[in-house]
């Protein structure tokens, strides 16, 4: 069984009292978490992705060998997606 590799989209948040939160969300799961720093949300993240796997250990065969690929998209004051300013693995 080769290694997996799950991608997690970090987001700074506001609330709705006005304190800021990060995000975490890992899209190939479907989950997510959140922390007041990325440092924490990353740490909350991995634990939910532990206790989701540990809930449905078939998907690690599903994901084994997955490299997740992404883009970052550039825009600009019109909300007018204007470049491709980062992508990761194909």
């Amino acid at each position: 069984m080769g290694k997996s590799y799950l991608d997690v989209v970090l987001n700074k948040e506001l609330l709705g009292n006005g304190e800021e939160i990060f995000v975490a969300n890992c899209t190939i799961l479907g989950i997510a978490s959140q922390g007041k720093t990325m440092d924490a949300a990353m740490k909350n993240i991995r634990e939910v992705i532990d206790a989701y796997l540990e809930e449905h250990p078939e998907l690690f065969d599903e994901l084994s060998g997955n490299i997740p690929s992404f883009s970052v998209i550039e825009l600009d004051k019109d909300a007018k997606a204007t470049n491709i300013i980062g992508q990761g693995h194909d």
